[in-house]
């Protein structure tokens, strides 16, 4: 992949500490290698005339290139907006495009989709630089009105458009809000239009970024793009203990990694019998206390009295053993 913007092949080669030449301009969060980006399409093929652009907080969206501007991942463009114009990065381009509109349900010949007006000159990205250092300012005042007018929901993030006649704000909340007083304060105290976005927990995390507890950056923050859902059995299936600080990440709902390793303890686990916490000896009963589900082991302890165990006398037992004795 080449940076385009030279003939020389001199320039230092962008991308992380090993100089990868990946032109990518860093190791950002859902960069994309555009793999077939040094293939040639046959002679007769039209080229695909729609590019993913990235914003702010990882926003993609799809444009139309219908000038047939050439250009290269991580080129800045300018792009129309409903008003005025935005600014982002070329994430993907050619038939890749093709692909994820397909994966995310969009048609090709959809014609709400907007257009790349230009390459961003040098100007609108230094209008951006300017606006993106504002917004923490934002961030503080908007905040304030908002606790003066007692609103249920939480800010977390804003955006300036490219233009800087817009603001949107990105807020939490748990249930419908009636803020159409707060547009107005927030437009006057900001002389520009003000958009309200609602996002989940999951979202503003994913905005926010931060490190989770395996010392990794977050994974909605880095790659994930779809959020499933989690539930509690996950856990079950895993063995895991059931405490709730262990088990939540920084958005307050159970974590996303829950889910990885799951279809594989799913299968590991069909050849494991159900009725399995109790067996029936001749020395007594015992019940199930611990599984390993890999090695496929299960440790018993032999019943007292009515609901007590002994903490000795611990047996391990091999699925096939735990499969016969059940049969008996």
């Amino acid at each position: 992949m080449g940076c385009g913007s030279c003939g020389t092949g001199g320039c230092t080669p962008a991308g992380c500490g090993d100089k990868g030449h990946c032109a990518s301009g860093g190791c950002n969060r859902l960069n994309v290698h555009d793999w077939l980006s040094n293939l040639e399409l046959p002679w007769n093929s039209k080229k695909f005339d729609a590019v993913e652009v990235q914003f702010k907080g990882n926003r993609k969206e799809f444009y139309r290139n219908p000038l047939g501007i050439d250009l290269y991942n991580n080129d800045w463009v300018t792009v129309d907006a409903h008003y005025g114009y935005e600014l982002g990065r070329i994430s993907l381009k050619g038939e890749l495009v093709r692909l994820q509109m397909k994966r995310k349900k969009v048609k090709e010949e959809d014609s709400g989709l907007r257009k790349v007006l230009r390459k961003a000159t040098d100007e609108e990205r230094v209008k951006l630089t300017d606006l993106r250092a504002r917004e923490e300012s934002v961030l503080v005042r908007a905040r304030e009105i908002i606790a003066f007018s007692t609103l249920p929901m939480k800010l977390s993030d804003v955006e300036y458009q490219a233009d800087g006649s817009k603001i949107y704000f990105y807020y939490t909340a748990e249930s419908r809000i009636d803020f159409r007083d707060l547009i107005r304060r927030l437009s006057d105290a900001f002389r520009c239009r003000v958009e309200m976005r609602q996002i989940g927990p999951r979202q503003e995390t994913a905005r926010l970024g931060g490190l989770g507890v395996c010392g990794r950056e977050l994974c909605c923050s880095s790659w994930l793009t779809d959020f499933k859902a989690v539930g509690s059995t996950a856990a079950r299936y895993q063995n895991l203990a059931h405490n709730s600080a262990k088990l939540t990440g920084q958005c307050g709902r159970l974590k996303c990694c829950l889910n990885y390793e799951l279809e594989v303890y799913m299968d590991a686990l069909k050849g494991f019998p159900k009725n399995n916490r109790f067996i029936e000896t001749r020395s007594g009963t015992y019940e199930l206390v611990k599984t390993d589900i890999f090695r496929k082991l299960l440790w018993y302890q032999p019943k007292v009295k009515s609901g007590e165990f002994s903490d000795d006398n611990l047996v391990s037992l091999s699925l096939e053993t735990v499969v016969a004795l059940l049969d008996d």
